[in-house]
């Protein structure tokens, strides 16, 4: 086998390892009512199966990005996989409410290990210049498609198989993603050797990152202004400054804020947050509003991303091969308006909607996101010493993550208020003329179905225009071309 073949063999695996990470954090959820009805549980209980994973994916990442660095990529990422494969076996074999949620610990801390090293591994194997964006961004693009895939994925085998297989599915190819990774990875670390790892800067960053996506994930259910999430906003604060005064004075801290001096960095960053903030917070009320107001399945939901799926890796493929010929910011800013457009036209979505509207406006604005998928990434990976890799990827699999935590907290709470502020409204300017008690109770139907469809039709025009204004911050970026494997110029 061949050099190139070979290090396209390595994208392949990492491919692997990264979709069936992220593709398992959503095809749960549509397990989430079998579950119910199987333990027993109330909804409010069975939630704790997504927040115990997004908490513990979130507070890791830094973490096993640092330890790749540090000790070998190869070992982190096989490790990694192997514990992730087995909480997956382990889940699937849940007794009860509280063995599901430890074992979906396991499986986070698992799969929390794949993103950094992964962006690790391909930014050591392949050279800087055209190759590396197309790979990188081929590579960014299954973090993206497996979050709209999951419910295409999910439905059918729910309905088919019991919930049970969503957990017993990450085995066999989980199993040949392993086999890959032992042939085709070589093994790299960062050529500055760790001394002294920061364990208390993780401990910290922990508590914050916790007490961030606890309160994100759970702030509809409580309140946002109850009593716990109070501690956790708390939690936030005092964990975070005692995490920026340990990482201050650490001499290998396990985020380098050297980085966040770094124009380039930091809107590169911006852009990604917001871009995941508005497709996260969005999207998820796609399956929704389909179900809701459509009569969809969950398998027929699920076919409805049929086409985000396969344009996000298509276009990313596409949109690499401009990577240096047109300045990055260019490429990002003008993917991400049209992203913008895309989501725009959802806005227009009612219950007479066929499944060709909701198709074209999510595949178009998944094409237009995926274009610039290789920019976003390599830019990240172009703007740091290649020995602190695993540390920036992991900021940026952070960033993105807790992006997406943000937009579905945020739109959901926004769509209640909305709906409820939509029924106030149409009632002040309709009349029912009869007082027939049915048709009194017709017309009150009508009137909370029209300020519902009316709430999620204002989600994703606000979708829209976040998307619009994430474009803007990539504008003050300017980038030369890599001088060397290490280090490009950069002007900030």
């Amino acid at each position: 086998m061949n050099g190139t073949t070979s290090r396209w063999m390595v994208l392949t695996t990492v491919i692997i390892g990264t979709f069936l990470g992220r593709l398992d954090q959503t095809i749960v959820n549509l397990a989430l009512p079998k579950i119910i009805s199987d333990f027993s549980v109330t909804v409010s209980e069975a939630s704790w199966i997504a927040t115990a994973y997004i908490i513990a994916n979130a507070v890791f990442v830094p973490v096993w990005g640092k330890l790749g660095d540090t000790i070998g990529r190869k070992k982190i990422y096989i490790f990694g996989f192997s514990i992730f494969i087995v909480g997956s076996v382990l889940a699937g074999l849940s007794w009860n409410l509280g063995s599901l949620i430890i074992f979906r610990i396991v499986q986070a801390v698992a799969s929390s290990a794949d993103y950094p090293t992964a962006m690790a591994i391909l930014t050591v194997t392949f050279a800087p210049g055209r190759e590396r964006a197309q790979a990188l961004g081929i590579w960014s693009s299954a973090f993206a498609a497996s979050a709209v895939l999951g419910p295409l994925i999910g439905g059918p085998l729910i309905d088919a198989f019991g919930w049970r297989s969503v957990f017993f599915v990450n085995i066999p190819v989980g199993l040949v993603g392993l086999a890959m990774a032992l042939i085709y990875i070589n093994e790299s670390v960062a050529e500055r050797k760790t001394v002294s790892f920061d364990w208390w800067g993780a401990a910290l960053l922990g508590g914050a990152l916790g007490s961030m996506v606890l309160v994100l994930d759970q702030g509809i259910n409580w309140g946002w202004f109850s009593q716990q999430s109070l501690l956790c906003y708390f939690g936030i604060v005092f964990f975070s400054a005692l995490f920026y005064y340990v990482e201050r004075n650490h001499e290998e801290p396990i985020i380098d804020f050297k980085f966040f001096r770094n124009g380039v960095f930091v809107n590169a960053l911006s852009n990604n947050f917001i871009i995941f903030f508005a497709m996260m917070g969005s999207v998820f009320l796609i399956p929704i509003f389909a179900q809701t107001f459509l009569g969809y399945s969950a398998t027929q939901s699920g076919i409805l991303f049929i086409p985000m799926g396969l344009a996000i890796p298509v276009a990313a493929a596409i949109g690499s091969r401009f990577a240096y010929h047109i300045e990055p910011r260019w490429v990002i800013f003008g993917s991400t308006v049209f992203s913008a457009l895309g989501f725009f036209f959802l806005s227009y979505l009612d219950p007479a909607s066929t499944a060709l509207e909701i198709m074209l406006p999510l595949g178009a604005m998944a094409f237009a996101m995926g274009f610039g998928m290789a920019q976003r990434t390599n830019i990240i990976a172009s703007v740091v010493p290649q020995s602190e890799i695993g540390i920036a990827s992991g900021i940026l699999a952070l960033v993105r993550n807790i992006g997406g935590a943000f937009g579905i907290a945020i739109f959901g709470t926004i769509l209640q208020n909305s709906e409820n502020s939509n029924v106030l409204t149409i009632a002040q300017h309709s009349f029912i003329n009869s007082i027939n008690p049915t048709v009194i109770q017709q017309g009150i139907a009508l009137i909370e179905l029209k300020a519902q469809v009316a709430a999620y039709a204002q989600m994703f025009f606000l979708g829209s225009i976040v998307m619009f204004l994430g474009a803007f911050p990539v504008l003050w970026m300017r980038m030369r071309q890599p001088a060397s494997r290490e280090t490009v110029h950069v002007l900030d």
